[in-house]
């Protein structure tokens, strides 16, 4: 079994330049793979008899020799972190020709997450920390957990969150044996509260909370505030090639120290709702989790067609709905229970809990389910909870 781990680094300031010279190299080879990955199949359109696309060892090639010729600063980040942003490119390329993604985007320098890979064969527990490919010996908060000699550390990457830096990685674990019970829970996700579990125990949307709504507020105040800075050093506008317009400012935006301040405070307010959402999300998996059943179902949410609907979209995002099932399951495989994901077409909500009645004619707005057969009247989404517990004896 694996278990994924997160641990803060405490740098010094050369080590911390070090780590955005890194960040910059993986962002600039993952987007040299898509620019001439796009070229070559414009060649291609040119003339058929050239490749359609280049490989992921063609690419690498191409970076060896920018590397030992034009473009010498590519050797301040390793020859790992180039490897393996073009790795990535490549099987974000794979999923989408399998239809499981949208093809791979540009990565910004603004709004991408900062992060590199770090070769997991250097990379050495020591005390304090550990030591890693060109990058020496590194402080952390808490000591990285013991391997068996002659294992390693898997997949380990480096990230920054707008506020401090970790390592994360993982490393196997024995397996838990533990002593299941009976029960089966249905969870039926949604926004008014995040989870209904068929056992009526209701799990509440930390995004209705006073904390969180003062700091989306807060937040607003702050967006608000940066619009108008910017408003006031523009100096006009100019017409782009595909016909859009794009500012001209008197002065550069990375000289100007108040603008620089208020983009800072939102990064950090941004960080600050997203670690409150993700720690919930946590705490309710495991509360599920817990209770040790012998399975849970769950909905197959059409996420992406949900967030179509432009009334609901923002809230279907800050609900992380596909987070908690990412969660619900790796928690699942860790105690052995079996997670069962409902068929998307399963009539959980209109389906009669006690007599399996179909009412057609429910609308959204019903929030008590009263069944036209049988007469039971009941919480809409503990109905479909139960619906959702129901269907794993289904097959």
């Amino acid at each position: 079994m694996w278990r994924g781990i997160k641990i803060a680094l405490d740098l010094t300031n050369e080590q911390e330049q070090q780590m955005w010279k890194s960040v910059g190299v993986a962002r600039w080879s993952y987007n040299y793979a898509i620019t001439r990955c796009k070229e070559q199949y414009s060649d291609y359109l040119k003339d058929n008899t050239l490749p359609k696309t280049l490989s992921e060892g063609q690419i690498r090639k191409e970076l060896t020799e920018l590397k030992n010729t034009t473009h010498p600063w590519l050797k301040e980040g390793g020859s790992n972190v180039i490897k393996q942003a073009v790795k990535d490119w490549n099987d974000g390329r794979n999923r989408f020709f399998k239809g499981l993604s949208k093809a791979p985007k540009y990565k910004s320098k603004t709004t991408s997450k900062p992060s590199f890979y770090v070769n997991y064969e250097s990379l050495r527990r020591v005390n304090g920390g550990f030591i890693g490919e060109r990058l020496g010996f590194i402080k952390t908060t808490q000591p990285l957990p013991k391997i068996p000699k002659g294992s390693h550390y898997k997949n380990p990457r480096i990230s920054f969150d707008g506020k401090y830096w970790y390592l994360s990685f993982s490393y196997e674990i024995p397996d838990i044996l533990v002593e299941r019970t009976d029960l089966v829970i249905g969870v039926d996700l949604g926004i008014k509260t995040l989870a209904t579990l068929s056992t009526g125990d209701v799990i509440e949307n930390i995004n209705k909370s006073n904390r969180v709504k003062q700091l989306e507020k807060q937040l607003r105040r702050e967006q608000r505030h940066l619009a108008r800075q910017l408003q006031a050093n523009t100096k006009g506008y100019i017409t782009t090639a595909k016909g859009g317009r794009k500012p001209t400012y008197k002065r550069s935006l990375d000289l100007c120290s108040n603008i620089q301040n208020t983009k800072r405070k939102i990064k950090l307010l941004y960080r600050k709702l997203s670690s409150i959402r993700l720690n919930h999300v946590h705490q309710a998996t495991s509360r599920i989790v817990k209770q040790l059943p012998k399975g849970i179902v769950i909905e197959d949410l059409n996420v992406r067609g949900m967030m179509k609907n432009k009334y609901l979209a923002k809230h279907i995002q800050n609900s992380m709905f596909y987070e908690f099932r990412r969660q619900l399951g790796y928690k699942c495989s860790r105690y052995g229970i079996e997670l069962v994901v409902a068929d998307r077409f399963y009539p959980s909500s209109k389906a009669c809990s006690c007599c399996g009645f179909i009412k057609s004619d429910l609308k959204l707005n019903d929030r008590v389910y009263k069944c036209n057969s049988c007469g039971l009247e009941i919480n809409r989404d503990l109905n479909a909870a139960e619906n959702l517990a129901n269907y794993f004896y289904r097959g």
